[in-house]
């Protein structure tokens, strides 16, 4: 019986996970170019550190609007950009996306990590992504740009009002929207479930 309506209502749990997900991956794309704009103009804001990383920034807030209304808001502890590593490190993320329909999506996460060179970007470190009406928790969620995939290959847990969901590891294809949910999979999902 789960079975069956975890299929009939597996489209729209998807859609919220994979919209929650690849705008959190693409804000903080956007993050590290906007400050990497700034390191090239050697702005006073950003200043060269020792050691491996070439730019550090301090607690960053970031708000992105288009034609005038507000699309995310970012905060985050700190950036570092490793130009070596051809990376960027962002701590203590805190985003809130606002949603066409007045909702928002919310991601909070301890670390971020974007390769420059691929533009493939890990979340790690309690990583929670909600709405009104669900909430994703896992440990590591990494979005691979060329492939246009997302995964966690640890544990992941949705929860809600109405359902309940749990496996050791997702996968996600943009591409041909579909998400594949392995390893002791448990949970239950009610038939009023908003997906």
């Amino acid at each position: 019986m789960m079975s069956l309506l975890f299929r009939t209502k597996q489209g729209k749990l998807k859609l919220f996970l994979l919209s929650g997900i690849f705008i959190s991956f693409g804000i903080i794309f956007a993050i590290f170019i906007r400050y990497r704009q700034y390191a090239d103009k050697r702005n006073s804001s950003v200043s060269p550190v020792p050691g491996d990383a070439n730019i550090s920034i301090g607690k960053v807030h970031q708000t992105a609007t288009k034609d005038g209304a507000t699309e995310w808001s970012l905060n985050a502890g700190s950036v570092k950009y490793f130009d070596s590593q051809k990376k960027a490190v962002l701590k203590d993320l805190s985003i809130t996306f606002f949603l066409k329909d007045g909702s928002h999506i919310y991601m909070t996460a301890d670390k971020g990590v974007l390769k420059t060179d691929s533009n493939d970007i890990e979340v790690t470190g309690n990583v929670v992504v909600k709405n009104i009406n669900y909430r994703l928790r896992t440990e590591n969620l990494h979005y691979n740009h060329k492939k246009r995939t997302i995964s966690s290959p640890v544990p992941v847990e949705i929860s809600g009002t109405f359902i309940r969901l749990a496996a050791d590891s997702m996968f996600i294809d943009l591409n041909r929207n579909q998400a594949v949910f392995k390893g002791n999979i448990k949970g239950n999902i009610h038939e009023k479930a908003i997906l």
